[in-house]
């Protein structure tokens, strides 16, 4: 097991480090595995003057999964595009073919109050967000900024082939079949006409998933839906931009965009995993970023590219009982709660395992 460790900028290396502990933690279980650091992001740029350098080009092609922290800040924002932080990450998603992002909204008891909904609106939230990855206004092109009649107009294409979309719902049916067999496919069809492909083709492929509800919704309603009656959802499929939005959106329910994780897949399950926060630069080196996101990506990582579900569901329990034991960073604190750093929720999560 070969995994390339991206730590990437703000408090991506910190939250790495408590992943990492994590997984040498199960060494101790004949786990074997080699680990090889790498530069994603700002660092990227600071270091080589690229986001994603020739050496991590090389770095991920060899792994057989990715882990990364997080990329960006406000001090790269005045950087040409093209050697921006968050170009590094589109260009890795598109270089390792990952088109398949899974990204769980799974809200923890202890956790109710914690969500800005009512408990029992958001009590027992299960979903699991499947977001195409790879395709979408993202990526299509033409796109740019140029001067039109006297003046700026920026454009951008939102593209998607029959074969895009019909691979990403297959992953969804597959996922939705794993679980309550319910599938919610999310467009805006009827003023896009690239969704009403993405309709069409989501529905022909139902037909070899004749085991798994099909529904359908505009992404206006679906994220209405998401606040007003969230537990109505099992699994959604989307597009890229769609799926960016709605489950950042998802990720609130759950009481702190900082206990999400995320996998994404090429078809072959070689994955990156990370956690869908961003590398939230104010509070970077301050030991009070959650880790928690991280670590459970690192079991998502042993679930989904190394079929190793004992020592994921090992770390997925941990992470349970730290949070029954009362420990919370300060982004899920709530009085009666023990509050702790970031290397000291890695210390419980390590105390559990």
């Amino acid at each position: 097991m070969k995994i390339a460790i991206l730590a990437g900028d703000g408090i991506g290396p910190e939250i790495v480090a408590q992943a990492v502990r994590v997984l040498e933690a199960l060494r101790s279980d004949g786990l074997k595995f080699e680990l090889e650091p790498g530069l994603l992001g700002g660092c990227a740029v600071e270091a080589v003057g690229e986001p994603f350098p020739e050496a991590t080009r090389n770095l991920v092609a060899g792994a057989d999964a990715v882990i990364l922290g997080a990329v960006g800040g406000p001090r790269f924002d005045t950087l040409p595009r093209h050697l921006r932080p968050e170009r590094g990450l589109l260009s890795i998603r598109k270089a390792l073919n990952l088109f398949a992002n899974l990204r769980p909204a799974v809200l923890y008891p202890e956790l109710a109050n914690a969500s800005t909904l009512k408990p029992e609106v958001v009590a027992g939230l299960d979903i699991l967000i499947v977001r195409e990855l790879t395709g979408d206004i993202y990526f299509g092109e033409p796109r740019g900024i140029e001067c039109r009649d006297g003046q700026r107009v920026g454009y951008n294409t939102m593209i998607y082939s029959e074969t895009e979309i019909r691979r990403i719902a297959r992953v969804a049916f597959q996922a939705a079949r794993k679980r309550n067999r319910r599938l919610c496919s999310v467009d805006k069809m009827n003023v896009l006409e690239c969704t009403q492909l993405w309709r069409d083709v989501v529905i022909e492929t139902a037909k070899d998933y004749p085991d798994v509800e099909l529904s359908h919704m505009l992404v206006d309603n679906a994220a209405m839906q998401l606040v007003r009656n969230p537990r109505q959802f099992d699994v959604m499929v989307t597009g890229n931009m769609f799926g960016d939005i709605l489950s950042d959106e998802a990720s609130m329910l759950t009481g702190s965009i900082g206990m999400l994780p995320s996998a994404s897949l090429d078809d072959r399950n070689k994955g990156l995993y990370e956690p869908i926060h961003g590398s939230a630069p104010d509070i970077a080196g301050k030991d009070v970023a959650n880790p928690l996101a991280t670590i459970l990506s690192v079991a998502m990582m042993l679930r989904y590219t190394f079929d190793k579900e004992a020592e994921a569901s090992r770390i997925e329990n941990a992470v349970k009982k730290v949070l029954a034991q009362g420990y919370r960073t300060e982004d899920i604190y709530e009085t009666g709660t023990k509050k702790v750093g970031t290397a000291a929720m890695g210390d419980a999560v390590l105390a559990n395992i």
